[in-house]
């Protein structure tokens, strides 16, 4: 009997890498069907806080509020070092704890656009400066634009504007990840791929094995994925898309491993102290399906 699995994952590189095998059924995956819709990673947490989705890629912040309902598979992660998002200026030299002004002369508060209420680089910004600047939330893509056009004081910036934000003529404030990697000493726990428990235990070991499958045929057959990535991504060159690659997918995308684990539980604790998760009373821990 074939159980269908109704699917999520960004358009992002490292996750139309990692399953490019489900995505063209290269793997055996069993009595499992998998049904895939590609999106934005805010547009999937979201969908995922409406009910949505048997299994989805999501930010670890939206993971930590929906502990509850949904465990988080040992691969298909994006987490490492030199990983996080970089904190972008329109004007060098800027920061959000400088004194801004409007056209007619009078003060404001800046305005920082970030890439969704629920992704982990915007609760690193709110770990970094805690009740600074106006939050504007918005599509990844469009952060460096409203940039360039001074709609905006500062970015968060994530996914290839990494590598391209010079290109822009943008200048890097701060690398969140390093901030976090010197605060933590922990690898950048960003996204990965949820499960809900209500499928229960052998359904939810059967959909890890088949992500795992996909992540090792993407890292066995790297050319074989280019035009699964291009098909998501066509606006980026081959190497910005491989560089996409081998800066997100590693060898805690396989498995999290303990580092991996205790670099997602120390992000829920600060999510947690900081006030930007819920009470602690309510907390629930992360399940991990190996």
């Amino acid at each position: 009997m074939t159980t269908k699995i109704h699917i999520g994952i960004s358009t992002c590189p490292n996750d139309t890498f990692a399953f490019h095998a489900l995505l063209n059924r290269k793997i055996d995956t069993g009595d499992i069907q998998f049904d895939f819709e590609l999106m934005d990673v805010e547009e999937l947490n979201l969908r995922l806080l409406d009910g949505d989705f048997d299994v989805s890629k999501a930010s670890f912040h939206a993971a930590i509020l929906l502990a509850d309902q949904l465990a988080v598979l040992s691969s298909g992660s994006a987490l490492g070092f030199g990983v996080g998002p970089l904190l972008l200026s329109a004007k060098p030299d800027s920061r959000p704890s400088d004194v801004f002004f409007d056209e007619e002369g009078n003060s404001r508060v800046p305005v920082i656009a970030c890439p969704g209420k629920h992704t982990t680089a915007t609760l690193l910004y709110r770990l970094f400066e805690p009740n600074r600047g106006e939050i504007q939330q918005m599509i990844f893509s469009d952060i460096m634009p409203k940039l360039k056009e001074q709609h905006a004081d500062f970015g968060v910036c994530i996914h290839e504007g990494r590598f391209t934000y010079r290109d822009e003529g943008l200048d890097c404030l701060i690398d969140l990840g390093l901030w976090w990697e010197e605060k933590t000493q922990k690898p950048l726990p960003l996204g990965g791929i949820l499960i809900r428990k209500s499928l229960g235990k052998e359904m939810m070991k059967s959909v890890q094995q088949c992500v795992r499958a996909s992540v090792q045929y993407g890292l066995d057959h790297p050319s074989e994925t280019l035009s699964t990535m291009k098909k998501y991504a066509q606006e980026f060159s081959d190497d910005v898309l491989f560089e996409h690659v081998k800066t997100y997918v590693n060898d805690w995308t396989l498995n999290l491993g303990p580092l991996g684990k205790e670099a997602l539980k120390v992000l829920a604790e600060l999510a947690f102290e900081s006030g930007v998760a819920s009470s602690p009373k309510n907390r629930v821990n992360l399940d991990i399906i190996e």
